[in-house]
């Protein structure tokens, strides 16, 4: 069976109209500029967790049901926003999302209850999903044929960088001013991406011939179902051990709680590096970096079992976990934006409710074994199963597209 199993393997193949931007490179950082918006409210509602719980006068568990809402928002919207938008012209649509998104984080910063708090991160997530698919399309677009997963990649990357700057940075914020200032500079950072897809972007049409019906027909598709499928089990592995890094650290590694910091800037750090490699991996085969991620993160989860006893020996593990992981985010979105076939819009925007899935599915997994008692390294050989069942659902997707070229004679 050949590594070369989707219609388009490599971005450069992906059918989506060309434009030309007057400044490539600033349209891909406004473009970028979201997914920095995006990931900073993203995460920095775990870092300051303790406060606003208290803030809205629960506690700690309960509070972090609004870290769920919000991937419940992302679930839903990403269908349905990518449905409703897909004939729009794409930058406007991009502007209304982002503007929908800095409305959501006003919102939470002005909540004064539990139950407002809740409803609007559920709000705030709704355009996460479909900003990154449109906005993943409008790159691919603009890019010439070689460098149409660079140009996605980059896209990614503010997501990436994010978690490097923008949440350490927003917890510092809500820490000193207190937990709402965070949502203001969340929704601060979206009227600036706004403003800059405005100026920088250039105008994109939508798909004129969209409709309710051919967007749906997506879900008809197998190979649409058995992606996302590989990326809600696949990336659940990272989930699994990103969940539960800090008891892993204090009391597993034996490094005091201020070495906890360190490791999430490594996991940052590798989500950087990943992003970045995934671009130039996905311009070579879209297919093959997916395998590779896959593997890759099965293997590095057992090194991380591995060394996770010997102290600072595990740090450098858990950068080459969001390596690989990050390669397998990107390609995951270029293969869907490929498979969904007449359905891109929908199809882009489905990766990332397919990742929030798998960001549940992984905590939650995590949890029950070290609940069953196994210990707080079990999570890490959940990751490696998690991982290689992706794998595994990424070969049945491939066997398939190979029994239906052989039916077509393609």
């Amino acid at each position: 069976m050949t590594m070369t199993t989707a219609a388009a393997d490599t971005p450069a193949d992906l059918d989506v109209p060309s434009v030309t931007a007057r400044h490539f490179g600033l349209a891909v950082v406004a473009l970028a500029m979201g997914g920095f918006a995006i990931g900073t409210t993203e995460f920095v509602t775990m870092g300051l967790l303790p406060q606003i719980a208290s803030g809205v006068g629960v506690s700690i568990p309960t509070g972090g049901h609004v870290i769920s809402a919000y991937a419940v928002g992302v679930v839903v919207g990403a269908p349905l926003l990518a449905f409703l938008g897909a004939r729009l012209p794409r930058r406007a649509l991009l502007v209304a999302l982002m503007a929908a998104f800095a409305v959501g984080n006003g919102v939470s910063a002005l909540a004064t209850s539990y139950e407002q708090l809740m409803l609007a991160r559920f709000a705030a997530g709704l355009p996460h999903g479909a900003y990154f698919g449109v906005a993943s399309l409008v790159a691919a677009s603009m890019a010439p044929p070689s460098r149409k997963g660079r140009a996605v990649s980059q896209v990614m990357l503010g997501l990436s960088v994010a978690n490097v700057i923008g949440v350490p940075a927003a917890t510092l914020l809500g820490q000193a001013l207190g937990w709402r200032a965070a949502f203001w500079a969340a929704a601060g950072l979206a009227v600036v991406t706004l403003a800059l897809v405005a100026w920088f972007v250039p105008s994109c049409p939508g798909d004129a011939d969209a409709s309710g019906r051919r967007e749906l027909s997506a879900f008809k598709v197998p190979q649409v179902w058995l992606t996302l499928l590989a990326g809600a089990v696949g990336f659940g592995g990272m989930f699994a051990v990103y969940s539960y890094i800090a008891p892993v650290v204090t009391d597993v590694s034996g490094l005091g709680e201020r070495s906890v910091p360190v490791y999430l800037l490594f996991f940052g750090l590798g989500m950087v590096a990943g992003t970045w490699l995934a671009g130039i991996m996905a311009d070579w085969s879209i297919f093959r970096s997916l395998i590779i991620g896959g593997v890759g993160m099965a293997a590095t989860m057992l090194l991380f079992w591995l060394t996770a006893p010997y102290g600072w020996a595990a740090l450098p593990v858990v950068f080459l976990i969001t390596v690989l992981g990050s390669v397998l985010v990107v390609n995951l979105q270029l293969r869907l934006m490929d498979v969904a076939g007449d359905a891109q819009t929908l199809g882009a925007a489905m990766n990332h409710a397919s990742l929030n899935i798998a960001n549940a599915l992984g905590a939650w997994l995590g949890g029950l074994v070290i609940a069953a008692g196994y210990g707080l390294r079990a999570p890490a050989l959940v990751g490696l199963a998690l991982s290689l069942a992706g794998v595994v659902i990424l070969l049945v997707s491939a066997r398939l597209h190979v029994r239906g070229q052989a039916v077509t004679g393609d």
